[in-house]
């Protein structure tokens, strides 16, 4: 046992806990804001019934999902009862279990006072020995002491079991649970070269502790996917930190298929501490061919043309890897070689040998124009649509750009000037060149039919 000093609201508490550790900690962190919480410790047990406090777990712990067992012997020792006690010491709490009760402090100037507790609000109201009353103002206690804690209140979340063991002396147990409040997320940072053809792409992950509780040396899992859960959990954007490269060198975490899902599993033990963002490097920079795309879609966009990287996530363009959904930031080097950033986006969880598609924007010097220059009625259930497509080019380069019209209905183009592929049954595709600060005009008709 030691004494703890403890500063709430501006008054001073002592009071007496007692600390425990664990022998192992296992850490699984999934990407929807809970984790699984695995510990080993050793605790004595009597032969028969016994109650144990078992300290340190999450606040925010789930206790329906705490499963318990003996590794020593796992026949013969049962849980016939368990509550999860997190009423946590508070000076409010601590004044409201006291009243009517002898406590002591100091105000200012050096003042004692001792003596039944009356009433504890803003002001404390104080009976001495001699019945006299005094009225303390809360602004001038400087310390206030208490004999001892409270029955009820703890300093730490407990969970509290009364065991039956049938084999007394020490015993490994194994204690595993879920909790709210931890979460995490990748975040991919990458550099294009100047021709756009290449990414320098590293990772990182970002660990989101918010869940009332400090996981000493333990072994961290991150799994990737969506796993179902019958409660449904909020949405929680977490804090950002800028990261200006990722790391280089061996990778930290080893990555298999687990079940339907993927999990990353950090090679060496780290301490994930209560209200922190621990990051950590998921991979080694990835040099990742790379292609630029224009695209413009008229009908959603107006004139805007968006710009987008696209990579195939594949071992023979240098990755190949799973990889878990996050923010992946671009930026590019200037000719002074300062690194400028060009934009970001989210991409989802994306296995190997999918393709990664970037939005980063929307290019400045490129401008498109869409029109429909022709209605005609065919019958009662078909009409032609003729459309004009204008794509302005304010650069010293020629371009490509994507124009993707949407369609519906049965339909099918019956004229156009340039050559299109079809993508799927609502979605056709025109790939078009455009001169260096000129135009190119795409004229097509198509038939619709209902």
């Amino acid at each position: 046992m030691r004494g703890l000093l403890v500063v709430i609201g501006g008054l001073t508490l002592f009071v007496s806990v007692g600390l425990t550790r664990a022998a192992e900690v296992g850490l699984t962190v999934y990407n929807q804001d809970f984790a699984l919480v695995r510990e080993i410790r050793s605790i004595q047990l009597p032969k028969g019934t016994e109650t144990i406090r078992f300290q340190d777990v999450a606040a925010r712990i789930d206790p329906t999902s705490v499963r318990f067992k003996s590794l020593t012997a796992p026949d013969q020792v049962v849980i016939l009862e368990q509550n999860f006690e997190y009423d946590l010491v508070s000076s409010q709490k601590l004044l409201q279990k006291y009243v009517d009760e002898k406590i002591r402090l100091l105000a200012k100037e050096e003042r004692f006072y001792e003596g039944a507790l009356l009433s504890a609000a803003d002001d404390l109201v104080l009976q001495d020995a001699s019945g006299q009353i005094r009225i303390i103002k809360g602004k001038e206690i400087q310390i206030l002491e208490f004999p001892h804690l409270p029955e009820g209140l703890i300093t730490r979340p407990t969970l509290v079991w009364l065991l039956d063991s049938q084999r007394p002396g020490t015993h490994d147990a194994e204690v595993s649970y879920l909790t709210d409040g931890i979460n995490w997320h990748a975040e991919y940072v990458a550099a294009v070269n100047e021709e756009d053809t290449r990414l320098e792409l590293g990772a990182w992950v970002s660990i989101d502790n918010r869940s009332g509780a400090t996981y000493r040396e333990a072994k961290l899992k991150l799994v990737a996917g969506d796993v179902h859960r019958v409660k449904p959990v909020p949405p929680r954007v977490p804090e950002r930190l800028a990261l200006e490269a990722a790391a280089k060198g061996i990778p930290q975490f080893e990555e298999k298929a687990f079940f339907e899902y993927h999990l990353y599993t950090l090679t060496r033990r780290t301490t994930v501490k209560d209200n922190q963002i621990k990051q950590l490097s998921l991979f080694p920079n990835a040099d990742v061919g790379v292609k630029k795309i224009l695209l413009y879609e008229g009908v959603r966009e107006g004139t805007k043309v968006k710009v987008n990287l696209e990579f195939e996530n594949s071992k023979k363009n240098g990755l190949g890897i799973p990889l878990p959904q996050g923010k992946l930031r671009v930026y590019k080097r200037d000719q002074d070689q300062s690194l400028e950033f060009v934009g970001e986006d989210l991409i989802d969880h994306t296995p190997k040998d999918e393709k990664v598609r970037i939005f980063l924007g929307n290019a400045f010097d490129v401008v498109g124009e869409r029109r429909q220059t022709e209605l005609k009625k065919i019958t009662d259930r078909s009409r032609e649509e003729t459309y004009e497509i204008k794509l302005r080019n304010h650069k010293e380069d020629v371009i490509e750009v994507l124009v993707v019209e949407y369609l519906w209905g049965d339909w099918k183009i019956t004229q156009s000037t340039h050559e299109y592929r079809k993508k799927d049954a609502r979605t056709v595709e025109f790939p078009l060149s455009v001169p260096k600060d000129g135009e190119t005009i795409l004229t097509y008709t198509v038939r619709f039919r209902w």
